[in-house]
């Protein structure tokens, strides 16, 4: 009966051992496997990035996207008066006597839509980047982009703040148009008002209509079948873009078409509209409920960047609102999957797509 016992608790010791002894090799693992396939930069050498001149020379590889690529200009962003509501990113504060209108119009978008309503369609935002990012420099040439937004029923100010802040912030060569879906939208505002509206800015915007409720995929899918742009930029009906924003996300696909790269997302108060710039040492995870969500970004990949926070961070999955996809990579990996209904797994089944 003892050696029984004796052989049961040795057994129960082995098995522990062995679990401490696998959890360590598999967490040495993780940390050393650093570079998958061709997609490993070693320090600052990132091909078509230097220092030290206007624009970086650039020639057309195997791995880069299909098409033309177009010779840009930075664009320079002009700041309104400061003393406008909402301007530099501040926070907007309804007086007490606004108070019920601000409660009646927070019921129609779940954000203080009187706040957004009193900050102009094309506010200044401060420069977020860090000192060594304004400084990079980025390829001479670079693919052209389309944007594809989706809305439904979305707040006039927050949509139209939207395309102003892509607009006035990217270089007009590589905006090759941008796309609107209404995803049968009920209100009247963005019917004709709007396609008057944007029919009049110096960007092609075009506004395609879904015809009945289709839900984010596939009115995306509607709007990506008409793009003319090389790189399709989804972004949300209510997001605003900073400075150097985008050719940040197309210099990493010219180098590499099979990238699917990502912004820094900050976050806008839904309440004052502050606008509030978010961590760069965060990545894009999972928990086992396959639920998306925000982690640190381990040791092993500040490693691997050697404590450069200006090189891109690979990450594990990608949040599905905003991102920059080469258009023949997004047809080669399928696309979207059509009989999503409704938004929240497009984000982590187009990240396990992705091929390295």
């Amino acid at each position: 009966m003892l050696r029984g016992k004796i052989r049961f608790h040795t057994c129960k010791v082995v098995l522990v051992t062995s679990f401490v002894w696998f959890l360590l090799g598999l967490c040495l693992l993780m940390y050393y496997t650093e570079c998958i396939g061709t997609s490993c930069e070693i320090g600052n050498e990132v091909r078509g990035i230097s220092h030290g001149e206007e624009h970086a020379p650039f020639v057309k590889s195997s791995n880069s996207p299909a098409g033309e690529f177009k010779s840009w200009t930075q664009r320079v962003v002009h700041k309104n008066p400061a003393d406008w509501p909402g301007e530099n990113g501040k926070g907007v504060v309804i007086p007490k006597e606004e108070e019920s209108l601000k409660k009646e119009k927070f019921k129609l978008n779940q954000f203080n839509l009187l706040a957004s309503d009193k900050i102009a369609l094309n506010r200044s935002l401060p420069d977020f980047r860090m000192e060594k990012c304004r400084k990079k420099v980025y390829p001479e040439k670079l693919p052209a982009t389309s944007i594809v937004i989706v809305f439904h029923n979305e707040a006039w100010s927050t949509l139209l703040r939207t395309i102003h802040s892509i607009i006035l912030t990217s270089p007009r060569e590589l905006l090759e148009e941008i796309i609107l879906v209404d995803d049968e939208s009920e209100r009247d505002y963005l019917k004709q008002k709007l396609e008057d509206y944007v029919s009049k800015l110096e960007v092609p915007v075009k506004v395609l209509r879904t015809g009945k409720r289709s839900g984010l995929i596939r009115a995306r899918l509607q709007g990506a079948a008409e793009t003319k742009g090389q790189v399709i930029t989804f972004l949300d009906a209510h997001c605003e873009c900073t400075e150097g924003w985008l050719v940040p996300l197309l210099a990493r696909i010219a180098e590499d078409k099979n990238r699917v790269v990502c912004p820094i997302i900050d976050v806008i108060s839904d309440e004052t509209f502050e606008y509030i710039s978010a961590s760069d040492m965060t990545w894009g995870g999972f928990n086992w409920r396959l639920n998306f969500r925000w982690y640190r970004v381990p040791q092993r990949e500040v490693d691997r960047r050697n404590g450069d926070r200006t090189l891109p961070l690979r990450t594990p999955t990608m949040a599905g609102g905003l991102f920059s996809i080469d258009r023949d990579y997004f047809e080669y990996l399928g696309k979207y999957d059509e009989g999503m209904d409704i938004w929240g797994g497009e984000n982590l089944e187009l990240s396990f797509r992705v091929c390295y």
